[in-house]
């Protein structure tokens, strides 16, 4: 392992991501990824009488799932990174509790996914453990309860705003040799836009996404050429945009190569989503669903993983404060190169 410049790291030995799985609700599972989750969701409570309640259970069902596909026990888990959007990260505390492993709890917002992968990463790559999970779910109504407003109020959504994702996903990290393999990592900067409008979290978060991906590609030396996917999460349509136009100015462009998790979970035109997902699940789910899969049998061969969260809080907003960003990189591929 070897720190680069600023918040970057590359890992000399690359590290295995030996399993992973993911759960969806009902609207995910309707998107473009139908059918690629390990479990999805019949309906929104997921058999729980509370919303808090239904997100714990996204969690446990993803963690279980991922140590029974890696074949590990519980206790075989030397550490377990993982978050959630809920205060105190209740969401993750519940899921988890009878598992009996050593948590750390990360919080974020919706770049937990891989603050969490470059957190297990650096333990595994240290020699602290064998195995380490990261894990990240989200869910659209307790997210709106805390944040907004409850379902049941019916406030009206702005062009703007992105859908929370009822998701999870979860990767177990080991210095194993097979496919997908994680090479670096770049923990962002805050970065804040002056942004405001809650409903505008692509806007708000852009700028953080600009700064962590300048920063990996100078210091890892490569160019988005390099790569066969620079993935965001959750930009939307409004983000995105403006993460290109940031980057067209310092003469880059990433047109060819860059897609975002809230554009790949739903459809935009048929499931009424305005300017596409969001969530920390969001993110969390289209990288062990889709992304990770497409690297394990060489369909992608280079990924640039890059979630993106804002740092608010309910409170926060209400006192009018901006909502600062932040971003977190993660490089996959699906072999090992000098």
């Amino acid at each position: 392992m070897k720190k680069l410049s600023g918040g970057s790291i590359w890992f000399e030995t690359p590290l295995s991501v030996s399993a992973f799985a993911s759960a969806a609700g009902p609207k995910e599972n309707d998107g473009p990824l139908s059918g690629k989750f390990d479990f999805a969701a019949e309906e929104p409570c997921i058999g729980e009488d509370s919303w808090e309640k239904s997100e714990s259970s996204l969690i446990t069902k993803t963690f279980g799932k991922a140590i029974e596909k890696a074949r590990l026990a519980p206790s075989e888990v030397d550490f377990v990174f993982a978050g959630d959007l809920l205060n105190q990260c209740v969401g993750t505390v519940f899921g988890l509790r009878d598992f009996k492993v050593p948590f750390i709890g990360v919080y974020g917002a919706c770049s937990t996914m891989a603050e969490s992968l470059a957190l297990a990463s650096v333990f595994i790559s240290s020699g602290l453990g064998q195995n380490a999970a990261a894990i990240t779910s989200s869910h659209f109504c307790s997210a709106e309860r805390q944040f907004r407003m409850p379902v049941n109020y019916g406030g009206q959504r702005t062009p703007t705003s992105q859908w929370t994702a009822t998701a999870a996903g979860c990767a177990v990290v080991s210095p194993k040799a097979q496919p997908p393999y994680i090479t670096g990592a770049t923990f962002g900067t805050i970065t804040d836009m002056g942004v405001k409008d809650s409903a505008n979290m692509g806007a708000a978060m852009a700028g953080a996404a600009y700064e962590t991906i300048t920063a990996h590609l100078s210091a890892h030396g490569t160019h988005p050429r390099d790569y066969d996917l620079i993935l965001t999460g959750d930009l939307g349509v409004v983000g995105s945009g403006i993460l290109r136009d940031l980057l067209h100015k310092d003469g880059v462009d990433i047109s060819n190569v860059h897609n975002d998790c809230g554009l790949l979970l739903y459809d935009l035109e048929r499931q009424d989503v305005h300017a596409g997902g969001s969530g920390a699940g969001c993110s969390a789910a289209v990288l062990c669903a889709d992304i990770l899969p497409k690297l394990q049998c060489g369909e992608l061969h280079r990924v640039l993983f890059v979630a993106t969260g804002a740092l608010m809080s309910a409170m926060t907003a209400q006192q009018g404060e901006s909502i600062p960003g932040i971003a977190h990189a993660i490089e996959f591929t699906s072999k090992v190169t000098n």
